[in-house]
């Protein structure tokens, strides 16, 4: 079918409602930017996942980092998506302003470039991400033991996202379907979801970020509900192979092991944090002992949209006193986070 009788097909679907997670914050944003929800029945219903690493990390994970860049001689280097998250008492960029050394960075190399630069600095990496990353901060510790650097620390958030899905299917009634994240499953592969498929009875449907690509899942998972299928496919395989990158994967598993990690809004899951491994222990921050602490600010609903119970706009605080410029949850704060999304798409 061409996207025109896709369009038309799923503008003038009227069976059973079912309702859709796309589990990456970009799948959100391109579904606005495409204005896919016009083109399809309103009984197609699309709700976001816990699909933004910044938005699902804990509390008190930003108050370990905040602490690490207040000690003295410490430098902590993080993304600037992760400077307005929350932590108990305050944010990142409060606690620069009250003069803790953060410095931005675009790459975790630039944090080994610096450690190298200034031996007497303690530089640390505010490490957070899934799987699409993950390579990127075994890359930079790889680099830094090749340079034999001590003064390299990593604190960090990092997460894999089959066990949150998991999670999500175990505990969470009445979705219908996944549109899988395109990114992770660059590498992971697609296969990975065949599992989930045949155990859950659900479809879960590898797509591409054009407003084709999504139209061509959407039509993909409600033609096998329709059939009573429930199959894993990857609809975007110039980019993502069924096996999924091999080298990226080995990276991973060389230095980092899986263990229990808490998400916010989720609280603690299993095996779904990725740890150094104790031989690298020497360069960890300060990454344990950050599973006690799952609470949200009073009145913030982001534990509810980050599982689709609610759409970001039913929560009281959405667009008054939560916003992109003064975020006081989570999920108003990256640029992947549902809550911006939607507030910069609906306000």
């Amino acid at each position: 079918m061409n996207t025109e009788e896709v369009v038309r097909y799923l503008k003038n679907y009227d069976g059973p409602e079912v309702k859709l997670m796309e589990v990456c914050g970009t799948h959100t944003a391109s579904i606005f930017k495409n204005g896919i929800r016009s083109l399809i029945s309103p009984r197609i219903r699309l709700i976001s996942g816990p699909g933004c690493p910044v938005c699902v990390t804990p509390t008190a994970y930003i108050d370990r980092c905040i602490e690490f860049a207040k000690e003295d001689r410490h430098v902590l280097y993080a993304f600037g998506d992760m400077l307005k998250v929350p932590g108990s008492k305050g944010s990142l960029s409060v606690a620069k302003g009250e003069g803790a050394k953060v410095e931005l960075m675009m790459s975790a190399l630039d944090a080994v470039d610096a450690a190298a630069a200034h031996p007497e600095l303690m530089i640390g990496i505010a490490a957070v991400g899934f799987e699409t990353t993950i390579p990127t901060y075994a890359v930079a510790l790889a680099r830094a033991i090749e340079k034999g650097l001590s003064n390299l620390r990593f604190v960090t958030a990092l997460k894999q996202t089959f066990p949150a899905i998991e999670w999500i299917c175990e505990n969470e009634q009445g979705i219908d379907g996944f549109i899988c994240p395109g990114h992770v499953s660059v590498i992971t592969g697609s296969d990975a979801f065949v599992a989930f498929a045949e155990k859950y009875k659900r479809p879960f449907v590898v797509a591409g970020f054009e407003g084709e690509h999504l139209l061509a899942v959407i039509y993909e998972i409600v033609r096998q509900l329709e059939k009573g299928e429930a199959k894993a496919k990857n609809l975007y395989p110039n980019a993502v192979r069924n096996e999924g990158n091999p080298k990226a994967k080995a990276l991973i598993e060389r230095y980092f092991c899986a263990g229990s990690a808490v998400w916010r809004g989720l609280g603690a899951i299993p095996n779904s944090g990725m740890y150094l491994r104790e031989e690298y222990g020497n360069f960890d921050g300060g990454s344990f002992g950050l599973d006690d602490d799952i609470k949200l600010p009073r009145s913030c609903r982001c534990a509810e949209v980050i599982v689709g119970r609610i759409n970001p706009c039913d929560c009281p605080m959405f667009g008054k006193a939560c916003t992109p410029t003064d975020p006081y949850g989570p999920c108003m704060v990256s640029a992947e986070g549902s809550c911006g999304i939607w507030y910069r798409n609906t306000i």
